[in-house]
């Protein structure tokens, strides 16, 4: 008796130590924060989740992992002991948040985001450990929207043995787990279709139950427009949702992964590129065992037979797609080149062919082992990396040089200006055909996406095939040209027009380059885009004197040499901290004003005023949902125009990330959030401060009012 009371009061001692340890909720401006745990203690080796805890202030909400069209998800930063490691936050469904035409996810009231924390196997059990956390969050109402932040602290007691749940928040921490959305046995697909998205879910839970209500939150922005309505078709076996693509939304090419959300629950979905069955919308029959049985499968009956052939028809018709015609242009010339003579003309094509086939198998292997390792990949995912997007515009930019005579492809440094008219030989040809396939990558041509949908759904020989069926569709019209006479000897015969054609195709090139080149400040900014400039200039330098060196006879060429290797050597160290750069945007997309402005800054300002000009100051942030729905009205003809008319000067205050300056600025004038709207009216000391809600009329008047 006296032994069971002993324990019964060291487990209660237990209890208590590991409630005392537990911080304070931290009090941020609208919210209470705190790090729940669901256990009381963490077992040696073992997973412990422990919850982020916001508790709202009536009004305001905070954003799920993809904030919709303004905002910005809660991040969390954990500091831990020594081998302890945290994993991803584990989402709940988020909730609709519609601010007039703007549609936001996220999460109103009370909120747990649970992460798992692992416990290293060597913890000693009587250790205590000390887990903090830095939170970042936005918060919005319906007006103003506030970046706020939490440092938040949990000490939890290293024990052996089960871990019994936490007192405080055990219960509500399992209860989150289990509403969490997670695959179901769910099959989905998806395609676009008549300018709208079909995207279909069918099987596990969704037979039979209630569809009404049901709607799609993609993990990634830029696929569908959030405000959009979602209309369902019911069916036998699931459902389909048709969607209205982003505006920003360039074709289904792989998988699209978000949550179902429906009466009866939540689920994770990844929608393959393809068709659905009919048993997902309207009447059909029951699943074959194959089809249920693969998830990836995008159009039932699709067999290797049919997504080679698909695939051959679509490597044809690539050869008709905008990305490919500059370096096909580069081969067509090439051909015309050596259509007098057969022999080189037929080697050239099959070492094309080659260069076209090795290069997309490599592609196909780079697709496997990235979907291996549970990515979710597509054709053209490699561009989703600046390092790609870098790579491809400096190589670009090297052949148009190359088109436009600044040094010469596959010839020596001696062998040169001996003999210009063998500029390109196998390896030439090789290289072409090798680009020919990087370029191919932003386009898809008919039949692909079926393919594409079937080669990353099976298993890695059906990918090989497919991909070898692009290959040898996009090399045969130049392989069967140069394998016919008859068509050879109707080609012109070389002279000075080559040449003249050689260089003006360097233009598209060029082009290229200045394209990928924007695709890659979308995804480094600015400071990325700066070094990729660099790099650019220091690589044209390298291949201008490697030119030099070309023409150059004996000792003479190894100074224009050195100097294009010194060159080169700063292009790549350039490039790779370009590469490297983080993206000077924040979570939500940079919203660019038409109207004319200029940046805030309060030495201006004071000049502007000290001059009697009127001055009108937005205070705004790429992250606030009302800043984006007023931005609308100050981009709007009849306002621009009014600020034409009246002089009034726009100045605008981006809070899209941290600024001292205009921190300071909002305090002064009481505020802790944006937007703010200030009016500077010429002779007067103070500004009016305009609604938060604008409206065309109402601003129009106050410009007009203040000059």
């Amino acid at each position: 008796m006296i032994g069971r009371v002993l324990a019964a009061v060291t487990a209660a001692a237990t209890l208590a130590g590991a409630l005392s340890a537990r911080a304070e909720p931290v009090r941020t401006a609208h919210m209470e924060a705190e790090l729940a745990p669901m256990s009381a203690t963490a077992t040696p080796g073992s997973t412990v989740w422990v919850a982020l805890r916001q508790k709202l202030d009536d009004g305001w909400h905070s954003y799920w992992r993809n904030e919709g069209d303004a905002g910005g998800p809660t991040e969390i930063k954990w500091t831990l002991p020594e081998g302890w490691s945290a994993g991803d936050i584990l989402w709940p469904a988020p909730q609709r948040i519609r601010t007039q035409q703007l549609m936001s996810y996220g999460f109103t009231g009370e909120v747990l985001l649970p992460t798992p924390l692992q416990v290293p196997a060597d913890a000693k059990p009587g250790d205590v450990a000390h887990l903090t956390a830095h939170a970042d969050f936005f918060v919005c109402s319906d007006t103003l929207c506030v970046p706020e932040q939490a440092d938040l602290a949990l000490d939890v007691k290293v024990a052996e043995g089960p871990a019994a749940p936490d007192a405080t928040f055990g219960q509500a921490v399992a209860d989150a787990l289990a509403a969490a959305p997670k695959p179901a046995g769910l099959h989905a697909a998806v395609q676009l279709q008549n300018g709208s998205l079909k995207l279909a879910a069918w099987g596990g839970p969704l037979t039979g139950a209630d569809a009404a209500g049901a709607y799609f939150f993609p993990y990634e922005r830029g696929v569908i427009a959030h405000a959009a309505e979602q209309t369902i078709e019911r069916g036998p076996e699931g459902l389909t949702l048709t969607l209205k693509p982003d505006a920003r939304f360039t074709g289904v090419t792989g998988p699209i992964a978000g949550v179902l959300a429906t009466k009866a629950g939540a689920w994770e979905i990844t929608a393959v590129p393809g068709a659905a069955p009919a048993i997902a919308a309207g009447k059909g029959p029951a699943p074959s065992a194959d089809q249920a049985g693969a998830t990836a499968a995008p159009r039932a009956g699709l067999g290797v037979a049919t997504a080679v052939l698909f695939a051959l028809l679509g490597g044809l018709l690539l050869n008709l797609m905008p990305c490919v015609f500059p370096v096909l242009s580069m081969k067509a010339a090439h051909l015309a080149e050596r259509a007098h003579a057969p022999g080189a003309a037929r080697r050239d094509a099959l070492v094309f062919l080659a260069g076209v086939v090795v290069t997309f198998l490599a592609l196909a292997g780079v697709l496997i082992a990235a979907k291996a390792a549970g990515q979710a990949v597509g054709w053209g995912f490699q561009l989703q990396s600046p390092w790609a997007t870098a790579f491809l515009s400096l190589l670009m930019l090297s052949v148009a040089l190359n088109l436009s005579g600044v040094f010469e492809l596959g010839t020596s440094v001696q062998g040169a200006g001996a003999d210009l008219q063998r500029r390109e030989g196998a390896l030439g040809a090789f290289f072409t055909g090798a680009l020919a396939v990087v370029v191919a990558a932003p386009c898809s041509a008919p039949f692909m996406a079926t393919a594409m949908g079937a080669a990353l759904a099976q298993g890695p020989v059906l990918t090989f095939a497919v991909f070898t069926a692009l290959g040898l569709g996009l090399a045969l019209p130049f392989v069967g040209l140069s394998f016919s006479p008859a068509l050879l000897r109707r080609l012109p015969k070389p002279g000075p027009w080559m040449d003249a054609l050689r260089r003006l195709l360097a233009f598209p090139m060029y082009a290229a380059a200045a394209w990928m080149a924007w695709v890659f400040a979308r995804q480094s900014g600015d400071f990325g885009l700066a070094f990729l400039f660099g790099a650019a200039l220091a690589l044209a330098l390298a291949l201008h004197l490697y030119g030099r060196a070309q023409h150059a006879q004996g000792r003479r060429a190894l100074l224009p040499l050195g100097g294009a290797g010194v060159a080169f050597a700063a292009a790549i160290f350039l490039g790779v901290w370009g590469a490297a750069a983080e993206p000077s945007a924040t979570p939500a997309e940079a919203a660019a004003t038409a109207t004319p402005s200029e940046p805030f800054a309060p030495a201006r300002l004071a000049r502007l005023r000290a001059e009697g000009r009127p001055v009108l100051v937005n205070f705004t942030a790429d992250w606030c949902v009302t800043c984006k729905v007023n931005e609308r009205v100050l981009e709007a003809g009849p306002v621009k125009a009014a600020f034409a008319r009246t002089g009034v000067v726009y100045m605008v205050a981006d809070w899209t990330r941290r600024d001292d300056v205009i921190a300071a600025a909002l305090a002064e004038q009481g505020r802790s959030g944006v937007p703010l709207y200030l009016l500077y009216r010429s002779g007067e000391a103070e500004p009016v401060v305009l609604p938060q809600l604008l409206t065309e009329g109402a601003l129009i008047d106050a410009l007009e009012g203040a000059a």
